[in-house]
Order: C-alpha cells, then sequence, then structure tokens
C-alpha cells in the first residue's frame, strides 16, 4: 500500500486533485466528507458538538446548523479548538477503518484539509499540497457562496503556504488552467507513484 496525503487551502483545489487521482485507481480517502458524516443527526459527535456549542447550532429538524457553527467558530480560536477536539479523534477514526479496508496494493489518497495543522504529514509516504494565489482562492469561494469577508477570514485560520511545504514532498499548482493541473498530476503519477509501487513489489 502506498499512503499519499492530500492538503492545500480552501479553494485550492484538493478535490479536483483528489478526482483526478481517483480516476487512475487511487482509493481516496475525504476527510471532508468524513467530517460531516460523523455529526450527522444521531451519531455521538453531533451530540458532543450540541454539549459544547449548545442547540443553537441545529437546524429546526435536529441537524447540524454549519452556518450556524461556523459563525462562532472562525471567530474564535478557542471555540474552533474545542471543535476540533471533538471532531478531528472521529474522522481519525474512520478514515483508518476505510485504509484498513484497502487492497494490499493499492494507491491511497488521504484528503485531509488540515493536515499541517495536525501534524499529520509524517504518516504518509508521499505528502502532496495543492496550491492556488490567493485572489484565485477568494474568487473560487465567492463562487460557493461565501462573502468575501467569510473567504479571507477561512483562509486566514488556515496554515499558510510557506508552512504546507515545508510537509510537501510535491507541490502541485492549481492558479491555471485545468489541463495544467492535469498534466501535472500525469507526471506526478509516472514519476512518483508508480515507482514507488514497484519499489514496495520489489519490481
Amino acid at each position: 500500500m502506498l499512503r499519499i496525503g492530500l492538503t492545500g487551502g480552501i479553494g485550492s483545489g484538493k478535490s479536483t486533485v483528489a478526482a483526478l487521482l481517483a480516476a487512475r485507481g487511487a482509493v481516496v480517502v475525504d476527510a471532508d466528507r468524513i467530517a460531516r458524516e460523523v455529526v450527522e443527526p444521531g451519531t455521538p459527535g453531533l451530540a458532543a458538538v450540541v454539549g459544547s456549542f449548545g442547540p443553537g447550532v441545529l437546524t429546526a429538524d435536529g441537524a447540524l446548523d454549519r452556518a450556524a457553527l461556523a459563525s462562532i467558530v472562525f471567530a474564535d480560536p478557542e471555540a474552533r479548538a474545542r471543535l476540533d477536539g471533538i471532531v478531528h479523534p472521529l474522522v481519525r477514526a474512520r478514515a483508518q477503518e476505510v485504509v484498513a479496508g484497502a487492497a494490499a496494493d493499492a494507491v491511497v489518497v488521504q484528503d485531509v484539509p488540515l493536515l499541517v495543522e495536525t501534524g499529520q504529514a509524517g504518516q504518509y509516504d508521499l505528502v502532496l499540497v495543492v496550491e492556488a494565489d490567493l485572489e484565485t482562492r477568494v474568487a473560487r469561494l465567492l463562487l460557493r457562496g461565501l462573502t468575501e469577508e467569510d473567504a479571507r477570514a477561512r483562509i486566514a485560520a488556515q496554515a499558510t503556504d510557506e508552512q504546507r511545504r515545508a510537509v510537501a514532498d510535491v507541490v502541485l499548482d492549481n492558479s491555471g488552467a485545468p489541463d495544467a493541473l492535469a498534466a501535472q498530476v500525469e507526471r506526478l503519477w509516472a514519476e512518483r507513484v508508480v515507482p514507488a509501487l514497484g519499489e514496495r513489489d520489489g519490481s
């Protein structure tokens, strides 16, 4: 098994890279998707979030009101740390279950937005960092419905490009055209992934 950690700031294009790797046969473990699953209605995760932040973070039908929670945690580092302390262990445990179920010769890509912030870089055979310039990222987040203020606040709450590069084995630039990113992923697969798999097979 080859374990790849994929990270990058919000709006950088991690999901695009994950999809390109999945198209080549990689098993993608999406931390954001798992983070949503572990706080679905009826889960211990949601109960813990409500216990910490109060019923105001619930919608009328009992689901997590993500906008209400975001307005709390992105304005208060201590609140964000409390949320991380609830969600991150649950996400890691579920991700480990998915990885354990993958084939022995699989390429497993773990899409972890906060890989640097949570000190997980050392867990992977290869760390990929996706980058895009600040204004490109802000523009992408505006298209998702965020305000410019919210977009910049979320970017500022994460690790810097320099901090991510410090743990990166490969940096992918997603500031340009989609074809340019696809070409970088193709080169990565040919030059880093295939040889690494060969080493593990003894070939």
